[in-house]
């Protein structure tokens, strides 16, 4: 007996228009799946694979589970991405982006074009920007990646990577930024390397063009570009451990805070310069709002996660011994509504504004030679068009920063580039 005619009829529908299944009684198609949001043109679905999911968006040139077993829950796909085999959900794979057999993508992530990693890699809440290559056996969730210029200069995560995001007092407000928007966007800085069989202990910020050796444990920000990091055993290997103290307290709330403000000037730059681009391709629009809400759920997981952590911060017991800064951590959390209405509106500044619009006339300009590929575009632009993108998105960084320091009445965080 037949226990799935709906699930026949989706393959049918598949077949006839175009697309390559070699074993159509081994693959599985959800019976929510639109088969009008799959392109039948080069996509091929190897055995073994499960499609689920009315999100679901399956773009031209697509290869679906070579390597392994694969299963996809409402993630949209750009062209040419291959998923090679694992588990991938509500996440966003951008042209030419890739994942080998073993991933473990949960929700949340976006990877831009032509990023991607070998096997058995494991994000959620990840953000990497075009050309970004994980190696293999690596754990990389809850963080922020960019640099390098092209496939053949690009940032790399080296194999047997962890980023550790869930901290003794259990939460997780430890976002890590590995570069940064502003700059990033551009496709022109260095690339950062963080060698194997090492691993951060987030929250923490790294400059471009830094190379770190294998084996390092990053505990600390390392802001300036292009150096080389060893970061060395703690000299006190054994020391009391205090529930809930969180020493390092105003570097966890800048940290924040900043993360939070990258991806506002991301959330511009896809709304005012990448939407274009997805408006040229297939099923590029309903990709763009993916990605627009990969975005924005970064922002609500991030505050969420942020605001557990002051009520910790606050309430542990491990905190009392500390006045100064238990008040200052009481001042915060009785501000956090006003730290998240500052995050749920749109940029109202006029420095934004004369910053963005000189921008975008020149980007206007520098792009009328025809050419709608998004990264060639953006990588022909000219070095004073590019500064004046940085300037602009670092504006909205330091917008939000500095209203958050007003709020919080705090004039020492979260200084200006």
């Amino acid at each position: 007996m037949d226990f799935r005619p709906k699930c026949r009829e989706q393959l049918q529908r598949l077949l006839d228009k175009g697309v390559n299944i070699p074993n159509p009684q081994t693959v599985d198609i959800g019976d929510d799946v639109n088969t009008d949001q799959i392109s039948g043109n080069g996509v091929t679905i190897y055995p073994g694979c499960r499609i689920y999911g009315g999100k679901t968006v399956i773009s031209s040139g697509c290869k679906l589970g070579y390597e392994a077993p694969l299963t996809i829950e409402n993630c949209q796909l750009g062209q040419f991405v291959e998923l090679k085999g694992g588990f991938v959900s509500k996440s966003v794979f951008l042209t030419k982006s890739n994942i080998g057999m073993g991933a473990h993508v949960r929700e949340g992530c976006l990877l831009e074009e032509e990023a991607g990693g070998a096997h058995s890699v494991g994000l959620k809440q990840t953000i990497l920007f075009p050309f970004v290559t994980l190696g293999s056996l690596i754990n990389f969730c809850d963080c922020f990646m960019s640099g390098g210029t092209s496939r053949s200069d690009h940032s790399e995560v080296g194999s047997s990577y962890i980023h550790f995001n869930f901290t003794p007092d259990a939460d997780k407000s430890t976002p890590s930024m590995i570069g940064d928007v502003p700059r990033g966007v551009m496709l022109n800085q260095p690339p950062i390397f963080l060698g194997g069989q090492g691993g951060i202990v987030g929250p923490v910020r790294l400059g471009f063009g830094n190379v770190v050796a294998a084996g390092s444990i990053l505990r600390k920000d390392y802001l300036q570009d292009n150096q080389l990091i060893l970061d060395a055993p703690s000299l006190r290997p054994v020391r009391k451990y205090i529930p809930g103290s969180y020493p390092n307290f105003r570097r966890l709330l800048e940290n924040n805070i900043l993360y939070l403000a990258n991806l506002k000037a991301l959330e511009e730059w896809y709304i005012h310069v990448r939407k274009p681009f997805f408006e040229t391709q297939e099923f590029g629009l309903m990709i763009y709002q993916g990605a627009l809400d990969i975005i924005s759920g970064a922002e609500t997981e991030r505050f969420k996660r942020f605001q557990a952590m002051l009520e910790k911060a606050v309430f542990a017991s491990g905190c009392k011994s500390d006045v100064e800064s238990l008040k200052e951590r009481r001042t915060v959390l009785e501000r956090v509504a006003d730290i998240a209405n500052i995050f749920q509106t749109t940029v109202k500044d006029d420095a934004v504004s004369r910053s963005r619009e000189p921008f975008l006339k020149d980007f206007a300009t520098s792009g009328k030679d025809g050419q709608r590929n998004y990264i060639e575009t953006i990588k022909k632009l000219p070095p004073d068009v590019s500064a004046r993108g940085v300037q602009w998105l670092q504006t909205i960084v330091n917008y939000y920063c500095q209203r958050t320091a007003t709020v919080i009445s705090s004039a020492e965080l979260f200084k200006p580039v």
